[in-house]
């Protein structure tokens, strides 16, 4: 299981760190609005749901003790998240309640209100830090080592289609791949620490 990084956590204690808090949003913030917009929002009001979570934890973080053997700070993210869907769609069902319409009758309906799955935010949470990571680093290697890697390893594309796509040789997309996976790794590890 991944952990935060116990030093990010610590620093976004202090709400005048705008590093701390910056790097947070960038982390946190994409998968919250996917969370959202999974879960029946449109993207306004998943970017309003986003916003919200993060003024609760920004709220919450000059208190926030980090326990591990009380759970994962992603838990209690997840949670504070999972009330901000809840207490959305309450909002939403209550503004249009009343209209008697078959319409929004459909509309409800489509949309139950169901318990989000910690195994899907789990997921999200992975697929949000590695798309984080892969444009935090992408910058450091050459187009040809770019494609060679996003294309085998994302795109699950043929190695050696791609070496001769990129006039390079097999052995060299291997390399490519090997190095930005790596490179991509250590990122994650940076913000989640040691235990990934």
């Amino acid at each position: 299981m991944l952990h935060t990084r116990a030093s990010l956590l610590l620093r976004i204690r202090d709400p005048h760190d705008g590093l701390a808090w910056g790097e947070f949003v960038r982390l946190y913030a994409p998968l919250l609005h996917a969370y959202a917009m999974k879960h029946g929002l449109q993207d306004a009001d998943a970017a309003d749901l986003a916003q919200d979570t993060l003024r609760n934890v920004l709220r919450a973080a000059p208190a926030f003790v980090y326990d591990p053997a009380r759970g994962s700070f992603r838990g209690w993210l997840f949670a504070v998240a999972r009330n901000e869907v809840r207490r959305s769609a309450h909002r939403r069902v209550r503004q249009v309640a009343g209209t008697g319409d078959s319409d929004v009758r459909a509309m409800l309906d489509e949309h139950p209100d169901r318990d989000p799955d910690p195994a899907e935010w789990d997921h999200e949470y992975r697929l949000n830090l590695f798309r984080w990571a892969a444009e935090r680093v992408r910058g450091e290697f050459r187009e040809n080592t770019w494609q060679a890697f996003w294309r085998t390893a994302v795109g699950g594309e043929d190695a050696a289609a791609v070496a001769a796509a990129l006039g390079l040789t097999v052995g060299a997309v291997y390399i490519a791949r090997s190095r930005v996976t790596a490179r991509i790794r250590r990122e994650v590890q940076a913000v989640e620490g040691d235990d990934t």
